[in-house]
């Protein structure tokens, strides 16, 4: 036999019984306390109306009058039913000083003793009491008839309690009835505001909304991706750890506009847009990050939900693998023309002219050879060297010239641990991918390269310079040019722009700066300066490198 565990009520279901529980204790609260005070109200004025008719009636100069005869009772019974009716009082009784009632509603009782205290009256005061007597318990007034200074009779007059509360009764009835109709109109409000609320939280009780965001909280600070989410009026309503981290925000930025945030322009313009985004690559200070927007909308927008990637690490070997691609390419395109050159060697050495032979092949490793110690003479950094040794050999294949100056000299264990060599390919790998595009085609295509440190001991930096023989760069989009995006060539299937914008992200990060001006000869020219920050290290290898001149090196 099974036996079914009752599912907990829904959160609404629970907010709407502890809502119409309230409701009903708070009119019960109010009905017992209106009855409270209606009743003790309902005594006080049945006192002060007892008193005031038994005042009026021991004054009347015709009961003063009737009590100095020998019959009171046949002027007085009549007098006090009449005054009883005309002031909605239950019994008005006249008496003589030792009680002995002239008039009662009940004429069998004339006669008879008066039930009450008598005393302070006697004594000349008026005063008001509760006591049961023949009619009941009643709120009564007594109060003396004075002669002058005799007292010839005494006046009760008095009110049923019976009668007052049947009186607080109907105030109550009707105040239950006005409860009763702030009840139903409470419980149907209630019942309202909760159905509503009930389709927001899917039915779920509070114990699974506790859970549910426990969840949310443990997978939002898990997630090493960004997320952030915006509102309609693209407000920051919600950022994770890794948002946070990878715009470089701090403090407090929820409720703040996006604009505020102190983003790239084109990173807020994305943020900003009403349009989905998907995987635009944008940079930041120190990134280099994907973003996606999708919008939320339930029949208006309500606002922007985001994901960050960082690609920062991977468009970095993303740079390094193209770079390897092109020393494949440049090592194939050599190991043809090697070959060729063999086959010119072996061919001499078959038709017996060996002493020929001999002299193309010393010929051309000399050349080789000369080209190797021309680079690392200039360079002995390893990583730029090879570097240079490979765009060299890619940029014979494609026409173009490339020149390391005179000028350059960067000795080994010069560069700091804090100046990566990562951020050296970069930063020189684009520089010398983007002049070698400028130049090709143009007459004499040659991209010239200089490296060197200057400065003083105390404020050494690196200073890396490409030109160009290539058409420029126009002086209206000498910041443009920076920008991600912006690109003079059509824009292939992975998009451009992206170069330049890398590496003065690079320098930047390194509190370097980037620069563009005119060549000597009419191409555009690449400044890149970089702070040493150990001058230990950088002591030795400080140079007075100058301006670098253009051609003064020879052909690498």
């Amino acid at each position: 036999m099974r036996f079914s565990v009752p599912r907990p009520r829904s959160l609404a279901a629970q907010l709407f019984a502890m809502q119409a529980v309230l409701i009903a204790v708070v009119v019960a609260g109010c009905v017992l306390f209106t009855y409270v005070s209606d009743r003790r109200q309902a005594e006080e004025a049945a006192k002060r109306q007892a008193r005031a008719v038994a005042l009026s009636v021991a004054d009347s100069p015709s009961v003063l009058a009737a009590a100095r005869t020998s019959d009171p009772t046949g002027a007085l019974q009549p007098y006090a039913l009449k005054v009883m009716r005309d002031t909605e009082v239950d019994f008005i009784t006249i008496m003589n000083p030792q009680g002995i009632r002239w008039t009662h509603p009940d004429p069998d009782r004339i006669g008879q003793t008066f039930q009450g205290h008598t005393e302070r009256a006697l004594r000349g005061e008026t005063y008001t009491e509760t006591y049961t007597g023949t009619l009941g318990p009643s709120v009564r007034a007594v109060t003396p008839i004075n002669n002058g200074k005799r007292i010839v009779g005494l006046v009760s007059a008095g009110i049923r309690v019976e009668a007052i509360t049947e009186r607080v009764q109907r105030q109550v009835t009707a105040l239950l009835g006005v409860a009763a109709g702030a009840l139903a109109l409470g419980a149907i409000g209630t019942y309202v505001a909760n159905a509503r609320l009930r389709r927001h939280t899917h039915n779920m009780n509070a114990a699974e909304l506790s859970r549910m965001h426990d969840y949310h909280q443990a997978a939002l600070h898990a997630v090493r991706e960004g997320l952030l989410m915006l509102d309609g009026q693209y407000r920051v309503a919600l950022i994770n750890d890794g948002g946070r981290e990878l715009l470089g925000v701090e403090g407090d930025v929820v409720g703040r506009s996006v604009a505020e945030l102190g983003l790239p322009a084109p990173l807020t313009g994305a943020l900003l847009a009403s349009e989905p985004r998907v995987d635009e690559v944008h940079l930041t200070a120190s990134r280099v990050l994907v973003i996606n927007t999708s919008p939320v909308s339930g029949g208006e927008r309500r606002g922007t939900v985001v994901t960050l990637r960082d690609v920062t690490e991977l468009q970095s070997l993303m740079g390094e693998l193209d770079s390897e691609r092109g020393f494949t390419q440049a090592l194939r395109s050599q190991a043809h023309e090697a070959a060729n050159r063999l086959h010119t060697v072996v061919s001499l050495i078959e038709l017996g002219r060996a002493e020929e032979a001999v002299e193309f092949a010393t010929a051309e490793l000399e050349l080789a050879q000369a080209l190797t110690d021309q680079v690392v003479a200039a360079v002995s950094e390893p990583v730029l060297a090879a570097l240079l040794l490979g765009k060299t050999a890619q940029a014979n294949e494609r026409g173009v010239e490339l020149m390391v100056s005179e000028d350059s000299s960067l000795d080994d264990g010069l560069l700091p641990e804090t100046l990566p060599a990562r951020d050296l390919v970069t930063i020189l790998g684009n520089l010398i991918d983007n002049a070698v595009d400028a130049a090709q085609g143009s007459v004499r295509a040659r991209v010239t390269v200089a490296a060197y440190s200057q400065g003083t001991e105390d404020c050494p930096e690196l200073v890396l310079r490409v030109s160009d023989t290539g058409p420029g760069v126009d002086p209206e989009h000498a910041e443009a040019v920076f920008q991600r995006g912006f690109s003079t060539k059509p824009s292939g299937p992975g998009g451009r722009g992206l170069g330049l914008a890398l590496v003065r992200q690079a320098a930047q990060r390194h509190e370097g700066t980037l620069s563009v001006s005119e060549a000597d000869e009419g191409g555009a020219e690449f400044e890149v300066r970089l702070p040493l920050r150990e001058s230990g290290a950088v002591a030795a290898g400080v140079t007075s490198g100058g301006p670098v001149s253009e051609g003064s090196g020879g052909p690498v």
